[in-house]
């Protein structure tokens, strides 16, 4: 395993960062919050590698993959969050560090997206920061892996 290595997961959509919806999502764009998330890990020692699927049965595998690769994930698996057992399953698979990242405030938007399937097989969620919910999460992964501070 890769010393303290996390993988950024980014679900279905959030390719479309910048263009779709601005007026909820903001103008930045996924490579915007991919560079400061790895700007932010590079502050605090880790090494971040980041990756999005709009596919749900990709971001699975990924996870399964993750095992043993990584150290943590953080995961933005967009609307999977409300519905998908599959993603949810393979995080509890993971076994390691997971923060739940939202864009959004999902408890301030539409009913369906105030159920988080994920939530029972992560470590936490951050919600309604925007584009510093990623450093946050980046920051609260380097305090939940072992010997840190």
């Amino acid at each position: 395993m890769s010393s303290n290595s996390v993988l950024l997961m980014h679900g279905p959509n959030l390719n479309t960062l910048g263009k779709r919806q601005p007026e909820i999502y903001g103008s930045f764009t996924l490579a915007d919050v991919e560079n400061m998330a790895k700007s932010a890990a590079t502050e605090v020692g880790l090494h971040l590698v980041a990756m999005q699927s709009n596919s749900e049965s990709c971001l699975v595998q990924e996870v399964h993959r993750a095992k043993g690769s990584h150290d943590a994930l953080i995961v933005n698996a967009g609307a999977l969050t409300h519905y998908s057992w599959a993603l949810a399953d393979a995080l509890a698979y993971f076994g390691g560090p997971v923060v739940e990242v939202h864009i959004t405030n999902t408890y301030a938007r539409e009913s369906w997206r105030h159920t988080s399937v994920l939530s029972p097989y992560v470590s936490g969620s951050i919600l309604g920061f925007g584009l510093v919910g990623y450093e946050l999460a980046v920051r609260a992964i380097r305090r939940l892996l072992p010997n840190t501070p």
